[in-house]
């Protein structure tokens, strides 16, 4: 057995962290929920925020020592509030899950039923039953009704889920129904939905997480204007900053939000990613709707391509898609698991996932029938529809046509050469992967 002093160990670390960054940049990432930020973004998180309390709002802290915190949050808000246009924001939730806890905590109580997608057709983790350990059902105790989905739309089937709500007995009706979900090709039916949610009392929020920079940047749609009385988000998947989260609403709501998230949900909430957020709001009002234009140019080009070149690209009755992503039944060729490793051989960086029909065959969700594209990382270094068509050929090379993913290796790092910098921003001096040394 090897014996490594401390600091071998310590220049270990570092080594591996540098190996992550030279990976990222000869990658081609389409993880549908990660993204690359700014330099600016960068710099803050690396600031002495990172290391200070501030429980509490601004102006009612726990600590002392949070003048500029408190200056620089409530900025924060202000941005929110005009990027989204909602009356009311809270800027603490330390992550897309944690803001919807706070929603839970504010809105309902154990043994409430909540309505929302199921995991296997797309519904996020931080939905789930209790028996599958999600968030809503092993955390708040809630109770899951499904929304039922039309799998040929890839979308919450209206007619279906109306008449469920109707006929769903007094002690069934949900208190919560929660738009979104982890695979989300489509804007989902808020409008469409709300007025019989309305009409019994179930509040309704709408998770953002995935397309809370479409939403931004007014290429997807308006929930808060379509009837959902909350949104709910992760900020760093198409909304491009840090890993945080967000709470939007209208004005009624703020106090049992602000109680939900402090003291219930968080005591810090990392001041430094608070402030981060700051920035990319900023980015996201100047830069917004073109990012988010051409990341749906994006997915729609590589997904008719990628649909051109064999592969059974679902959601074609819509176009595919109106996302970022884009979703691929591989069951032709392997599953969701073995196409994720062959392409990550070959440095395309994707995730396997569960389709519709999977449970029923019974595939699982570490060998699944499909696999998940996302384009928003891709598109912040600037690649446009000539680079979609050349990266549906790579994954092509990869999943239909059987060639040794390594035998790819040297193209795909040639073909990265030329989006090294991080674009839809005001400075991009340091490169998008480029490790910064401050040791």
């Amino acid at each position: 057995m090897c014996n490594f002093s401390h600091k071998q160990k310590y220049d270990m670390i570092f080594s591996l962290l540098e190996n992550h960054n030279d990976l990222f940049a000869n990658s081609i990432p389409l993880i549908a929920s990660e993204n690359v930020t700014s330099p600016a973004v960068r710099e803050v998180m690396l600031s002495d925020f990172a290391n200070r309390y501030a429980e509490g709002w601004p102006g009612e802290r726990v600590y002392a020592g949070c003048k500029y915190i408190d200056e620089v949050e409530l900025e924060c808000m202000e941005l929110a509030k005009k990027l989204y246009g909602a009356e009311f924001a809270d800027v603490r939730a330390i992550s897309g899950v944690v803001a919807n806890l706070v929603i839970y905590s504010a809105f309902t109580s154990p043994g409430d039923i909540m309505m929302c997608m199921p995991i296997s057709v797309g519904g996020h983790i931080s939905h789930g039953k209790k028996e599958y350990h999600g968030t809503a059902g092993l955390v708040h105790g809630l109770g899951i009704e499904s929304f039922p989905f039309d799998k040929d739309n890839m979308n919450i089937d209206i007619d279906k889920t109306i008449n469920k709500i109707k006929k769903l007995e007094n002690n069934k009706i949900p208190k919560l129904a929660m738009f979104g979900g982890s695979l989300f090709l489509f804007p989902h039916p808020v409008k469409e939905i709300s007025d019989i949610l309305k009409e019994y009392n179930i509040h309704i929020n709408y998770d953002a997480a995935h397309v809370a920079g479409l939403i931004a940047g007014k290429q997807f749609q308006d929930p808060l204007k379509e009837g959902a009385d909350t949104m709910t988000m992760s900020t760093h998947k198409t909304l491009f900053g840090p890993q945080g989260g967000l709470v939007l609403s209208h004005n009624k709501y703020g106090e049992n939000i602000k109680k939900a998230t402090f003291p219930g949900m968080t005591s810090n909430h990392h001041i430094h990613h608070m402030a981060a957020k700051a920035i990319t709001f900023i980015e996201a009002l100047e830069f917004g709707q073109s990012y988010a234009k051409d990341i749906i140019n994006n997915a729609k080009t590589l997904a008719e391509t990628l649909n051109e070149l064999g592969f059974n690209v679902l959601g074609e009755k819509n176009g595919f898609t109106k996302s970022h992503q884009i979703v691929i039944d591989v069951t032709k060729y392997s599953d969701g698991g073995k196409a994720e490793v062959e392409l990550e051989r070959s440095n395309i960086i994707v995730n396997r996932q569960l389709i519709p029909g999977d449970i029923k065959a019974g595939r699982n969700y570490f060998n699944p029938g499909g696999i998940r594209l996302g384009v928003s990382e891709i598109t912040r270094l600037g690649m446009k529809k000539s680079e979609m068509k050349q990266i549906a050929e790579f994954i092509k090379s990869v999943i239909i046509n059987k060639k040794e993913p390594t035998k790819i290796l040297n193209k795909i790092k040639l073909f990265r050469n030329n989006f090294q910098t991080v674009r839809y921003c005001f400075d991009n001096k340091t490169k998008a992967y480029e490790y910064v040394k401050v040791k």
